[in-house]
């Protein structure tokens, strides 16, 4: 401030424009936000609708691969395929009803991390949150890399090259979405989040409809494949083949826990619309996989080398409908393209949450738990960008790769909080209550947890199952050497104020330099 000459009173200098990297920032991510505005938390938290969107695509878009990966197995006998809907809608209810006690229990979010690290112990929860965190990783890299192979199912082969450059690229602009923050993110997404719904819901409604006169011949058909079976593999070959179906289409229940892990995203009250949003999950999911493969069976379907089965089953789906048909095959696989895309937002919505959760409890950096001038956990989202970035290298963009490393960190979690969930509820059966059924939920999704977990590693464990064992290994030392990093450096801290007090210095006064404390030997 200067002083003016003529009348004495101030003038003001103009304020300095802000630097070029300064304004480039505030363009790209968008201004600073207050986070001493009442308001703030209200205007970025999300209803119901949006967090399905945010977070429920993940699990939604899993019936783009999961039934997939299921039905390939069944290649010799299709019509066994009707066992594995019925499994996987009951498994989707069962892991749902089972995440529903845990929003109720921990409205604050956090999902397995918080469940395992309450309910079991703090070092089974930094397991949980190690491959909680790595299930986030890869839900990024599997959503983008499924969604580039549905991109390329419909384009000419000649540009196949071009796939692994569209998997970094959308990798790459998911990054600066969630960096501007998660309803910004989130809000262009919906329109084509609907489009899917309404392709897929009309894609299934549509088989359901016209093959309706053939249930009849199917459920000979399955009675005959049945019969047919165990003649060559035996009836326990028949209950395997089933078995390992439904194992490996494990990836379609990856995703249900998005909603508990992200609860604090929503809106108050959380457990209220953290339930609805749930609900919207597991029916959308469960209709949609079970649909799905309904309809692989209706139209025989099979593999086409480039091209994913739902892109053969709505190629053969529409073979008679002329351009319409052609239309209609390009909005389908382009939203279901799209919404994978959508999907790898609950990995930047849920990880670096998770990462905030174990940072604050010490078992990993506490950068991870700041929050950048977006109020967004800045450090988080860009390391699960770069690690995402790597499995894709990693794994050449392979998505049966993919869903075996996805898999199995997914149901680590699941029967870690599973098992959580039944430790508490029979710790409090004195009470009374409704503890039998909470417990008898929690139970069974222990035990189809463990039972997924158990054969996706016996089966794909040479197929890259014991690299995300290794990887979610080398996550828990490096975890455990971060805590006891921590750890020593509060006991020298300690050491230290002891020894200040008893030389007589007040480390609180002012003025105390360095030099004026005594050496820690």
């Amino acid at each position: 401030m200067n002083e003016s000459v003529s009348g004495g009173t101030p003038a003001f200098e103009p304020e300095a424009k802000p630097a070029l990297t300064t304004r480039m920032k505030r363009l790209v991510l968008g201004g600073e936000k207050n986070p001493f505005d009442k308001k703030i938390f209200h205007s970025m938290a999300l209803l119901p609708f949006f967090a399905w969107v945010g977070l429920g695509a993940d699990g939604l878009s899993s019936s783009s691969y999961g039934p997939e990966e299921a039905w390939h197995v069944l290649h010799s006998f299709p019509a066994l395929g009707l066992f594995v809907a019925l499994g996987t809608a009951i498994t989707v209810f069962v892991l749902s009803a089972a995440y529903t006690q845990i929003i109720e229990m921990f409205p604050g979010g956090g999902g397995g991390y918080l469940v395992a690290s309450k309910l079991l112990s703090p070092t089974l929860g930094m397991v949980s949150g190690c491959a909680l965190m790595i299930d986030y990783v890869l839900t990024i890299s599997i959503s983008i890399a499924a969604g580039a192979d549905a991109i390329y199912s419909f384009l000419p082969a000649g540009l196949v090259g071009w796939k692994f450059t569209t998997v970094i690229v959308g990798i790459g602009l998911l990054t600066l979405l969630n960096l501007r923050g998660v309803k910004e993110s989130v809000g262009p997404m919906v329109p084509i989040f609907l489009v899917f719904v309404f392709t897929h819901a009309f894609a299934i409604f549509y088989a359901l409809i016209t093959h309706g006169a053939d249930f009849a011949n199917v459920a000979s058909e399955t009675t005959r494949e049945v019969n047919s079976a165990a003649a060559s593999l035996g009836w326990f070959g028949v209950f395997f083949l089933i078995m390992k179906a439904y194992s490996m289409g494990a990836g379609t229940y990856t995703g249900i826990e998005a909603v508990s892990n992200g609860l604090n995203i929503l809106r108050e009250p959380r457990v209220l619309h953290g339930k609805r949003t749930m609900r919207y999950m597991a029916w959308s999911l469960s209709l949609t996989a079970v649909g799905l493969i309904l309809a692989y069976l209706f139209y025989q379907v099979t593999k086409v080398p480039g091209k994913t089965l739902n892109a053969v089953l709505f190629e053969r789906m529409s073979a008679g409908w002329g351009t319409p048909g052609e239309v209609f095959v390009w909005v389908t696989l382009f939203s279901e393209a799209a919404i994978l895309f959508i999907a790898a937002q609950a990995g930047f919505i849920g990880g670096p949450r998770v990462l905030a959760n174990m940072a604050i409890d010490r078992w990993l950096p506490s950068r991870f738990a700041m929050l950048s001038d977006r109020l967004v956990t800045q450090n988080g989202v860009l390391l699960m960008s770069a690690l995402a970035i790597a499995t894709v290298v990693f794994t050449h963009g392979s998505v049966q790769m993919l869903v075996v490393l996805y898999s199995i960190n997914v149901f680590i979690t699941f029967a870690l909080s599973m098992a959580g969930l039944v430790k508490h509820w029979w710790e409090v059966r004195a009470k009374g209550g409704s503890w039998k059924r909470s417990m008898a939920v929690a139970a069974g999704g222990l035990g189809l947890s463990a039972f997924i977990l158990v054969f996706v590693v016996i089966f794909k464990f040479y197929e890259g199952g014991w690299a995300t064992l290794l990887v979610t290994g080398g996550l828990v030392l490096f975890s455990w050497w971060v805590k006891r990093h921590y750890v020593q450096t509060k006991v020298l801290l300690r050491r230290l104020d002891k020894l200040v007090r008893a030389a007589g210095v007040n480390p609180d006064a002012p003025g105390t330099t360095p030099a004026e404390l005594p050496e820690i030997k």
